[in-house]
């Protein structure tokens, strides 16, 4: 482990310092959509590749993930998930302002998957992609707030979406049993009656923790070549250790931070939704912020990490299973390669 990594904590500012506040009136999500691959992968299926079931259980929470066919790319779960939420909300392709898809995993290095979702869609709006890793749905969210707050777009639709099985090393039992692929989807609208829509937000990120969590080869940095591809450099690489102690204490920093900027007390939260990454995370994260067990929602243990995708999928499930309503205040929290986050407080 490099000095960079081992000391992140210790040489950064708090994340008061380092992450910017604000706040976005106006604003409120229309619909949700979700979609995930046919194929269920258990952990039983990895046991033929030597990973143990019980570990990944006991570290993790994870008991199965979706694996998306050969022929899916990224932008196909895309398009799923936003026809999914399109018609939720009753949206035509014509009616939406902007798209923003938030992905690390890109059908090429350009064009951008949002291009071609908006082409797939047959929409006529400008479309990107913004990569922040597993924290991406949180800043393209609040990137899409931000233009119907200034008064540019009426209706914006924000994609998550990763395959992240094409990233991980199936010879790294401890990382390749951590990922699944998904896509979820929301549509952002105007409304001037809407005085509170994001009460409070917090985007952040500690660069100089880069390589905790890293896909070392494949761009300009590192191109990739026959030794590449040999040393398996094309592979996504973790500090499993230190992302966890990190994800832990932005988590619980930047929550804090949301809420007294909102001046709400944890107490009156409806509904907890972090990045779905380990149920340890989860768990030492929401530990101290005074919050039920019953109103943080998880979906890892049937999906895995699925990065970008991971808010967003939980989202749509969390509305469809009755267990968010209007009026509800939502806390979201994405953290992640960068190293990136993203929290925020709505009214539903």
């Amino acid at each position: 482990m490099t000095e960079s990594t081992s000391s992140v904590s210790e040489r950064t500012s708090p994340i008061a310092t380092r992450g910017r506040m604000g706040r976005v009136a106006g604003v409120r999500v229309a619909a949700t959509g979700s979609y995930v691959p046919d194929q269920i992968v258990t952990n039983e299926d990895l046991a033929a590749l030597g990973c143990d079931s019980e570990w990944i259980v006991r570290r993790t929470g994870i008991h199965q993930r979706r694996r998306a066919a050969d022929d899916q790319a990224t932008s196909d779960l895309c398009y799923e998930a936003a026809i999914r939420c399109m018609d939720e909300a009753d949206v035509k392709a014509d009616d939406i302002d902007l798209i923003i898809v938030a992905t690390i995993t890109p059908d090429h290095q350009t064009p951008s998957t949002a291009c071609h979702l908006q082409r797939r869609l047959g929409a006529t709006a400008p479309a990107m992609d913004v990569n922040a890793a597993c924290a991406g749905f949180m800043y393209a969210m609040i990137t899409a707030a931000q233009f119907i707050a200034a008064g540019n777009n009426k209706c914006v639709l924000v994609v998550g979406a990763d395959l992240m099985s094409r990233t991980v090393n199936p010879d790294d039992k401890k990382t390749y049993p951590l990922f699944g692929d998904a896509a979820g989807a929301v549509l952002l609208i105007a409304d001037e009656k809407n005085t509170e829509g994001i009460l409070s937000y917090q985007v952040g990120s500690e660069g100089c923790g880069g390589d905790m969590l890293c896909i070392p080869a494949g761009g300009t940095r590192t191109p990739l070549t026959p030794k590449i591809y040999d040393d398996g450099l094309q592979y996504l690489t973790m500090d499993g250790r230190n992302v966890f102690k990190w994800a832990v204490r932005v988590f619980d920093e930047s929550a804090k931070n949301v809420l007294a900027d909102a001046g709400i007390k944890s107490e009156q939260l409806s509904m907890v939704i972090l990045h779905q990454a380990n149920q340890r995370i989860i768990d030492s994260a929401v530990s101290d912020l005074n919050v039920s067990p019953e109103k943080v929602f998880v979906n890892l243990d049937r999906y895995g990490n699925t990065s970008g995708a991971s808010i967003p999928l939980a989202i749509d499930e969390a509305v469809r299973g009755g267990k968010m309503k209007r009026g509800d205040l939502v806390l979201l929290c994405g953290f992640g390669a960068g190293l990136a986050w993203g929290t925020a407080l709505m009214r539903w």
